[in-house]
């Protein structure tokens, strides 16, 4: 198997490849508990995991930098710590994230990039929110020799009575369809089909991923001072 397909089975398709939401300026810390990780219709880890953040935004061009980390209490070796850049222009936003994934493969020296060796995986993203649509466009640029491309859409459906609730669907090709699948052959499908529902520190998500014929239930809590 590729060295990337294995970092990625592994690591459930590189983490989280997160598009950030837009912070108040200033510093910005906090986590998230999950019942599970799951990432572009792909599960990772196997158990409930710990997710938390530390950004800052600067003030007046609103540009954020952070970091992103997922723990997954019952495995040792399901660990991720990302850094992210993003750079905001009206309903625009462009991100690069660089995912980290120490003792998976290869050499876990955080500065050894090499696509061989490294644990690194690095993704240039670009997203649009217009009213209540989200669209997201990724491809991997380092560390991924299929160079995948990943698209999603959303769109808010329901906003009542402190509750928020949105659908998605996404799509990719390369690691997000070669990798869980011995007879899949990377081409592009649909891997994530779903809702989201919020209410407060709360929220749940039902998605579907076509490809690999499975379904997942995610509950999580924002934990924030």
């Amino acid at each position: 198997m590729k060295k990337t397909a294995k970092i990625l089975s592994i690591a459930a398709l590189a983490g989280l490849a997160f598009t950030p939401a837009a912070q108040a300026e200033g510093f910005d810390v906090g986590a998230d508990v999950v019942s599970r990780y799951v990432w572009r219709g792909t599960e990772f880890g196997e158990g409930v995991a710990v997710q938390p953040w530390l950004s800052y935004t600067f003030p007046g061009i609103s540009v954020e930098v952070g970091s992103w980390g997922s723990f997954d209490i019952n495995d040792d070796d399901a660990n991720e710590v990302d850094l992210y850049l993003t750079v905001p222009a009206g309903n625009f936003s462009f991100t690069v994230t660089d995912y980290y994934f120490p003792g998976y493969i290869g050499d876990d020296d955080f500065f050894e990039y090499d696509d061989e060796t490294g644990a690194h995986v690095l993704e240039l993203s670009a997203g649009y929110a217009y009213e209540n649509l989200s669209l997201l466009g990724a491809v991997n640029v380092l560390g991924d020799e299929d160079n995948s491309l990943y698209f999603e859409a959303g769109y808010n459906i329901y906003e009542q009575d402190d509750y928020s609730a949105s659908v998605f669907v996404g799509a990719g090709d390369g690691i997000y369809t070669d990798v869980c699948n011995s007879n899949a052959s990377g081409d592009f499908n649909v891997v994530a089909v779903g809702l989201n529902v919020s209410k407060d520190i709360f929220n749940a998500s039902y998605i579907i991923n076509p490809d690999q014929e499975t379904s997942y239930l995610v509950f999580g809590v924002t934990l924030q001072p």
